[in-house]
């Protein structure tokens, strides 16, 4: 099947489970039946395509799917009933309801797609209790395929393509489908309201409702170049004091005031001395400031009683910290206006590896009915640690002392100076 460039993209990538957030008309469906006659052109494969509905499952490919395998003489026998296609290799391509998982349950298969994921009630329980199990047997592979509806279990299982080493996620608009043409797009665009259009067309998962980092997007995803990093680089290290987990987020500032972070560490039930060690085994020999939160002043985790910020500055580490904590809210707005400002100008980008940074800054929201981060959900130790780094150089106000641990004490100027 001739497939277009995003499509071929996705076709050829060899991750066992891929995400496709993709506009309307995109050509999913084509998509889907160009994968599934892939892996069932192997002898004895079983695969499976699931939809919504059993509606859904007849309307979007059977007939098409048929009338393609018939054109290539694969088919053996068709089961209308069942909607279950024997090839003359036999293997088998199934199609499947998400409202009725009895028909799924107990089937072992080689390949899964599941289309218009995000139309799917309950899908998270669907996903974990039904359909990923189908795969285990098999070490089957899966396509899951929709337009975004929110930020759902769809939207999670999409992050999870950027943070899990055997997901890799996709996203393109209709336009790139190549199916519609531009002056329908125009026109969808004047007839439409803004959310709608970027969800429908723009595949953006764009319900932000309670999103902290809401200037994040893919364009501050960027690989850091390691010849910039020279043996007398300075280390920017942002730290939230947390015995589970101990985080840290690891940063290089250039000339032109861009922060960079190349490198993220989380350590459970762990303490200040172990992150030390950590940080120094992965870059040794280095001019490294380190920017804790202010509890540190006070906290000892380590044995010999040694207050956390005195063990950074015992380790070598330059420490520049506040008397207190600055305010969550002004330490929030520094972050978004580096990751984007009203000029639309990013001047922090995150490198690729940073997987689970990435994924904090997507998924930390505010708890509901007010404006304080959820401290809850596990995804706020990062995104803080980054705040402190970001907070000491490039503060919104500027007005702020900070100390180092020996009591000296400078005026932020809205950069370190190194």
């Amino acid at each position: 099947m001739k497939l277009s460039e995003p499509q071929q993209q996705i076709s050829d990538s060899e991750s066992r489970m891929r995400i496709c957030a993709a506009g309307r008309r995109f050509g999913k469906s084509f998509l889907a039946i160009n994968e599934l006659a892939k892996f069932a052109r192997h002898p004895n494969r079983k695969c499976l395509y699931v939809a919504p509905s059993y509606r859904m499952a007849r309307q979007i490919i059977w007939e098409d799917l048929k009338n393609f395998l018939r054109n290539v003489k694969w088919i053996k026998r068709v089961n209308e009933s069942e909607l279950t296609i024997y090839l003359v290799n036999n293997s088998q391509i199934m199609l499947r309801s998400a409202d009725n998982p009895d028909s799924i349950r107990g089937i072992g298969v080689d390949f899964l797609v599941l289309d218009e994921a995000a139309d799917i009630p309950k899908l998270e329980d669907t996903w974990q209790a039904v359909l990923r199990p189908t795969l285990s047997d098999r070490q089957g592979h899966a396509l899951i395929i929709g337009s975004p509806k929110g930020r759902n279990f769809f939207y999670d299982m999409w992050v999870q393509g950027g943070a899990t080493e055997d997901w890799q996620s996709f996203q393109f608009t209709t336009i790139q489908g190549g199916r519609v043409p531009q002056e329908e797009i125009i026109a969808a665009k004047r007839d439409m309201d803004e959310r709608t259009f970027q969800q429908e067309y723009e595949a953006r998962f764009v319900d932000y409702a309670g999103v902290i980092y809401y200037a994040f997007s893919d364009d501050n995803i960027k690989q850091f170049n390691p010849d910039d990093l020279t043996p007398r680089t300075p280390l920017h290290v942002g730290i939230d004091m947390n015995i589970n987990p101990m985080s840290a987020v690891i940063g290089v500032i250039n000339k032109m005031g861009i922060l960079h972070i190349i490198d993220e560490v989380e350590i459970y039930s762990s303490n200040t001395t172990e992150l030390i060690k950590e940080i120094k085994g992965r870059y040794p020999h280095r001019i490294i400031f380190a920017y804790p939160d202010a509890s540190g002043q006070a906290l000892k985790t380590s044995a010999a009683g040694v207050t956390d910020h005195n063990l950074l500055h015992n380790a070598g580490f330059k420490v520049k910290v506040g008397k207190t904590n600055p305010p969550v809210v002004d330490r929030i707005n520094s972050v978004n206006s580096l990751l984007c400002n009203s000029n639309n100008e990013r001047k922090l980008f995150i490198d690729p590896k940073c997987k689970r940074l990435r994924e904090c800054l997507i998924k930390h929201t505010y708890r509901e009915g007010t404006r304080q981060p959820n401290k809850t959900d596990g995804f706020d130790h990062l995104v803080d640690s980054l705040g402190y780094l970001v907070f000491a150089n490039f503060a919104i106000r500027k007005e702020n002392l900070f100390d180092d641990v020996r009591g000296q004490t400078r005026r932020n100027t809205g950069r370190m100076v190194n």
